[in-house]
């Protein structure tokens, strides 16, 4: 059995990172957590950072700023996975320099974690998110480093609880609002799922220079589909308004930030069908329930029995 490699997370107390964390020091890889000193400071981060520890993750205090304090964590690991908030994507090309530097990463993972990027039709603020992660991989390949992108695309656990009502706090009992026609097929993945497929991947040649797809059959569901199944658990039929495209679009430019980000994003999905329009081909994609038959995953089915 080959030695399982050394993974340094960075983003480890973020909404996905925790889970790839947990996951990663779960499957017997030694893991290293990059912990912001702002995140100690937070009593709910500082608790995660403590539960890090007692799995036996090494936290180590740092930043994507600190060139030299990255380098040197970076000559201690094999595989870098990378899990920043939308907010710091842009400034992952700090980490590429150090892990150039560093000379030593067999495989990156930058932060991800959604739609393709490179094939995706959206509109702003979506768009430019997109388009800051594709410069992201752009700068990875130019550098030459080994990588595997991950497209997990939805996370079950943000849109399944409310089955992406705008505004809800759980799912609908009496009328469903959708995005356009309904028709379109999206992908909702649980969270710590991602997080085992992304680990799964680590040390993989097939997973090499590709892009990880996150898209197993029970969890694919069309707008429609997803309210069918939902009427069916609990036994009612709801009325259903469909809102057609120019009204989406109209919809995005006048709403406040943040909704107009997940706005968008859900136009790119549910509306254009960005996350299914396009077949995976070998040349540069593998699909992660194919390649690792052995995980049991929950499906969007079992997800949402809970909320019945």
């Amino acid at each position: 059995m080959a030695e399982k490699s050394r993974i340094l997370i960075i983003g480890g107390t973020g909404d996905i990172g925790k889970f790839i964390v947990e996951a990663s020091a779960t499957a017997g890889h030694p893991t290293f957590a990059l912990v912001r000193e702002s995140s100690l400071s937070d009593p709910a981060k500082a608790k995660l950072v403590d539960g890090f520890r007692s799995l036996g993750v090494t936290t180590i205090p740092g930043d994507l700023f600190d060139h030299e304090g990255l380098v040197k964590v970076i000559k201690q690991v094999d595989v870098v996975i990378s899990a920043v908030g939308t907010r710091l994507v842009a400034e992952q090309d700090k980490l590429v320099a150090a892990i150039k530097e560093a000379g030593n990463v067999k495989r990156f993972f930058p932060s991800e974690f959604g739609n393709d990027v490179d094939r995706v039709h959206a509109v702003e603020p979506a768009k430019v998110t997109f388009a800051t992660k594709a410069k992201i991989r752009r700068l990875v390949e130019a550098e030459g480093i080994p990588y595997t992108y991950v497209s997990s695309n939805f996370f079950a656990g943000y849109f399944l609880p409310t089955l992406a009502q705008p505004g809800a706090t759980s799912p609908p009992r009496d009328k469903a609002i959708i995005l356009g026609d309904g028709n379109p097929k999206a992908i909702f993945n649980k969270e710590d799922d991602i997080a085992t497929y992304t680990i799964r991947a680590v040390d993989d040649p097939r997973t090499l220079n590709k892009i990880l797809y996150i898209r197993p059959p029970a969890n694919i569901y069309s707008f429609n589909d997803l309210v069918s199944l939902w009427e069916k658990k609990i036994g009612k039929t709801l009325e259903r308004i469909y809102i057609p495209e120019e009204q989406v679009l109209k919809d995005i430019q006048e709403a406040p930030v943040p909704v107009n980000a997940v706005l968008s994003i859900s136009h790119s999905v549910f509306v254009k069908g960005d996350q299914t329009n396009f077949e995976i081909e070998p040349s540069f994609g593998v699909e992660a329930s194919e390649l690792y038959p052995e995980v049991k995953y929950t499906t969007v089915d079992e997800y949402l029995s809970q909320f019945v």
